[in-house]
């Protein structure tokens, strides 16, 4: 074991210039993997968005290069690199090379910028020092000036040289350096994605991006017109359950009453939709993927003005609660885009602002703005209402059914068999050797107890046909006793899905309290047992699809055929099968028969073909099995009475038995 070095005075150590970010990345970028490597390529962006708001030009560039370098163009003014005499030092050396070196720190005071992203002056400077290298070429006042560094050190003077044309901007090319982050192949849809948010929110200017990865090169082009009014469009179409809401306000706000005042622009769009739901959130063109004072002042104004709607309308029944912004937010489509001559961002990252006075001003606009709207649009206000109401009823039954399921469902499996009918447990309590066969019937569980290995293979038998999980409620659900019975020796509860669009409630699932490595559906291989095995999996995947996902379900794979010849035995799963053992017995003589149910097999056959990991088959139930699975059962016994007929006449000759097996 190595020695430890003395902690003592000569341990202390600074980090100079370019070793500040390449040792420390995570600290500018939020992080040191392919995230801190996407927020450096949207810092270069978002210097060139800042340039295009003040009206100087109206279209940026970015490519993607196959060694993964990047270049962002733009056709503003171009960066001032020259000698700075308030400084004493070119301002290239500044921009590029020094932390906290920028021309946005007085937004809010008669500055180059009112509204800008870059508001720390790190982003260039972190994003040169991260880089293998980085070429900057910029056309300004009659000159081309030429910069070239390499891993975060400048290499040469910077290149001065006349310039006859009249074009102005600023081309920035670099390459991530993986001396400084872990990953740097930043993905199409990265860039596709970021590009499209800020052609959003920046009406009117052009976002050209060059894919130059693979074969052949790609240019696609961002723009909205009208920005996120058109966007929001774009996203519900006709699913709208109300019009397309377009409002937009300047005012003043302050975040302390003895702090100066600053700008603030709202621009908001929003609509009402029972089928599409999201909501985003911008600010100064950043992404807010953490919201923070927006979200605040959304939440907040939402639930009271819609609150006071319901009240004023008199549409709260007596054993109604109040609303909550889950049912609001639940048939809501809402951005809001927000510019401001002072911010203050979470942190270097600017997934979320938390600015007081922007939350104040918010809340009081959108209150009003709502209020508003009701009273002039009469029709939408019921609508609205009518969507909330629907939202909270739902959720407050569903949270019923939560709580009475919980205690139930996600209770200890050990000594489940008294408790119980006709389950049969296992003796070891090893959960990674732990096998749970759900079988069909009574029979079937006398010769699978017999057949199985007693240490790690439980029995679950269930009785006849269970529901059709995707055609009733969850109350119906919860009331068959085979069902509850089965869930609560799974053990680890059940998935209430309480949220139309919002995905599944997770709090009474708790995938810890599985305890079987493996849940194999084991049925008859005729009609029925296919029957049995299709309802079982359907109620799994309505009610405990993550078992699917992590892998945990198995379907016992049952041989269709038993062939003797002498003293051999073979047993066949598939025609081909049957037809490849026979060819291999050639003119020997053989008896072949129809293989039985699981419930008049002899044990020793049962433990050969469907209990004995060494011998038997089993087919895992993936995710997309699970679903199609599901899918063709919902179109078979479902109310889709064309599509069932529609898919018989196409399809129903396959199922025909055309084989002789006599």
């Amino acid at each position: 074991m190595a020695k430890k070095k003395a902690y003592n005075n000569d341990s202390i150590r600074l980090l100079k210039d370019e070793e500040r970010v390449r040792e420390k990345p995570a600290v500018i970028f939020g992080s040191n993997g392919i995230d801190g490597c996407e927020h450096a390529i949207f810092e270069i962006v978002s210097n060139s968005v800042d340039e295009a708001r003040e009206g100087y030009g109206n279209r940026i560039a970015v490519t993607r290069f196959e060694d993964y370098s990047v270049e962002v163009q733009d056709f503003g003014r171009g960066l001032p690199v020259d000698y700075n005499n308030k400084e004493g030092r070119y301002n290239w050396e500044l921009l590029f090379c020094e932390l906290y070196a920028g021309s946005k720190y007085d937004n809010n005071s008669d500055s180059n910028y009112e509204f800008s992203l870059g508001t720390n002056g790190l982003g260039l400077c972190a994003t040169q020092y991260a880089s293998e290298y980085m070429d900057a070429e910029i056309h300004a006042g009659g000159f081309r000036y030429l910069l070239h560094f390499e891993k975060g050190k400048p290499v040469g003077e910077m290149i001065k040289e006349p310039y006859a044309k009249k074009d102005t901007g600023t081309r920035i090319k670099w390459k991530p350096d993986l001396d400084v982050f872990t990953e740097i192949n930043v993905s199409d849809e990265y860039y596709r994605d970021m590009l499209k948010h800020q052609s959003v929110v920046n009406a009117g200017i052009r976002f050209i991006y060059n894919n130059q990865v693979g074969k052949s090169f790609e240019t696609t082009e961002f723009y909205y017109a009208n920005g996120i009014e058109d966007y929001i469009k774009e996203k519900i179409g006709d699913e709208g359950l109300t019009p397309v809401q377009s409002w937009k306000y300047e005012t003043e706000c302050r975040d302390r009453d003895d702090l100066d005042k600053y700008k603030l622009k709202v621009n908001i769009a929003l609509a009402f939709s029972n089928k599409i739901q999201f909501k985003e959130y911008y600010h100064n063109s950043s992404y807010l993927a953490n919201g923070g004072s927006p979200d605040k002042a959304t939440r907040t104004a939402f639930v009271y003005q819609i609150d006071a709607l319901l009240k004023e309308k008199g549409k709260y029944q007596k054993s109604d609660g109040k609303i909550i912004f889950q049912d609001i937010d639940d048939c809501l489509d809402l951005i809001i885009s927000s510019f401001s001559t002072v911010t203050s961002y979470e942190n270097q990252t600017k997934k979320a602002i938390n600015n007081k006075g922007i939350q104040d001003a918010m809340t009081a606009y959108i209150k009003n703005q709502l209020a508003v709207y009701f009273l002039e649009n009469p029709l939408d206000a019921d609508k609205i209402a009518n969507q909330v109401l629907i939202n909270m009823r739902s959720r407050v039954r569903a949270e019923k059914t939560r709580l009475d399921i919980k205690g139930s469902l996600t209770q200890n499996v050990s000594n489940l068999t008294n408790r119980i009918e006709k389950f049969v447990d296992c003796r070891s309590k090893d959960i990674s050797k732990r096998e749970l066969f759900i079988v069909e019937g009574d029979s079937a569980k006398g010769s699978c107890v017999q057949a199985r290995n007693s240490e790690f293979q439980a029995i679950m038998p269930i009785r006849g046909k269970i529901l059709n999980c995707l055609k009733v409620d969850y109350d119906r659900i919860f009331k068959s006793d085979i069902i509850t019975d089965l869930l609560k020796v799974i053990g680890c509860g059940v998935e209430v899905d309480h949220k139309p669009k919002s995905g599944k409630d997770m709090i009474s699932f708790n995938l810890d309290l599985l305890k079987w490595d493996k849940i194999i559906i084991c049925t008859d291989a005729d009609v029925d047992g296919f029957h049995i095995r299709t309802l079982v999996l359907t109620m799994i995947y309505r009610l405990m699809p993550t078992l699917i996902r992590e892998g945990k379900v198995f379907i016992a794979e049952s041989p269709l055929y038993e062939i003797n010849c002498n003293d051999e035995v073979w047993f066949a799963y598939s025609e081909k099968e049957k037809s490849d053992v026979l060819e291999k017995i050639g003119d020997r003589k053989y008896t072949i028969q129809r293989s039985k149910g699981l419930g008049e097999n002899d044990p020793d056959m049962m433990s050969l073909t469907t209990m004995n990991p060494e011998t038997r088959r089993l087919i895992k139930v993936e995710p997309s099995l699970a679903q199609e699975t599901a899918e063709k059962f919902d179109l078979l016994l479902g109310d889709n009475l064309e599509g069932r007929k529609e898919y018989i006449t196409e399809n129903g000759y396959l199922y025909s038995d055309l084989v002789d097996v006599s």
